[in-house]
């Protein structure tokens, strides 16, 4: 008998902030397990009352200070921690835990939040666009090493494809899609060999975006949109994915974050 676990992903952008917005997800799409990015806050302070209330009660986290922060919170157990510092300066950028359920013994998940990079597409001008490049250097070289069934999910900051973007012409020399961020979220995919599950199911051919400014004055009528948030599987968990869906109402919601939540069904 398969088990349907449904794992959703979300850069909440501060969860206390916005927990208002997470109880009220929590409650009305009840997915299994709840990777979150840019919590903003200190493992201490992290509230995990409310996530055990609602019947989250196995979490793993790693916060800092008003910036970055990742946590995986999950009604199935967790197992073995592992945290990676992709950035190379001790920011909270990455979470990892084992599923431990019988049907899914084995499969690691994994939670990233890559940095934005800045408004400057070159390394020399902008220190910040160099570190987010050898991030995901990084990423490549982890995914080498990659042996293990396992779901990389989180905020890619990155818009690989030209429908993953608004107005590829417009935006092609824009941080997020400019043609050597793709390049090393390329490398990274060939390195693992791993699915991209959103084009799994939705073409490239079609329109599909994760994020919306909030410089936008309506950003539902004008859908100038990114998709900067993905969900990847190494080749052995493809058949497992059933279903993947962007709940894009959710951005429509009070004091949004400007990321919608991703979530991806799978049959273990």
């Amino acid at each position: 008998m398969s088990q349907t676990i449904r794992i959703a992903s979300w850069n909440i952008n501060s969860v206390r902030a916005r927990i208002d917005i997470v109880e009220r997800y929590l409650k009305e799409e009840a997915p299994d397990v709840l990777c979150l990015q840019e919590t903003k806050v200190i493992d201490g302070l992290f509230p995990e009352g409310l996530f055990r209330q609602l019947g989250y009660r196995h979490m793993m986290i790693n916060g800092q200070p008003m910036h970055h922060g990742v946590a995986i919170v999950s009604k199935v157990p967790l197992i073995h921690r592992k945290v990676e510092d992709w950035q190379a300066n001790g920011e909270a950028r990455h979470i990892s835990a084992e599923l431990n359920l019988e049907s899914a013994k084995g499969i690691r998940l994994d939670n990233v939040y890559i940095p934005a990079g800045g408004d400057i597409p070159d390394r020399e001008a902008n220190p910040k666009f160099g570190q987010k490049l050898d991030f995901l250097t990084r990423m490549k070289d982890w995914s080498q090493s990659v042996k293990t069934p396992t779901i990389l999910t989180g905020d890619f900051n990155v818009a690989p494809l030209e429908n993953d973007v608004w107005s590829h012409r417009q935006l092609v020399n824009v941080v997020s899609h400019t043609r050597i961020e793709c390049e090393h979220l390329a490398a990274i995919r060939d390195a693992g060999n791993w699915v991209d599950i959103a084009r799994h199911f939705v073409d490239p051919s079609q329109k599909l975006y994760t994020w919306w400014s909030y410089r936008a004055q309506d950003w539902e009528t004008s859908d100038r949109g990114r998709r900067l948030d993905h969900m990847w599987v190494t080749p052995d968990l493809t058949a497992k994915a059933k279903a993947h869906i962007v709940h894009k109402h959710v951005r429509g919601w009070g004091k949004p974050s400007d990321h919608a939540p991703i979530v991806t069904e799978f049959a273990f």
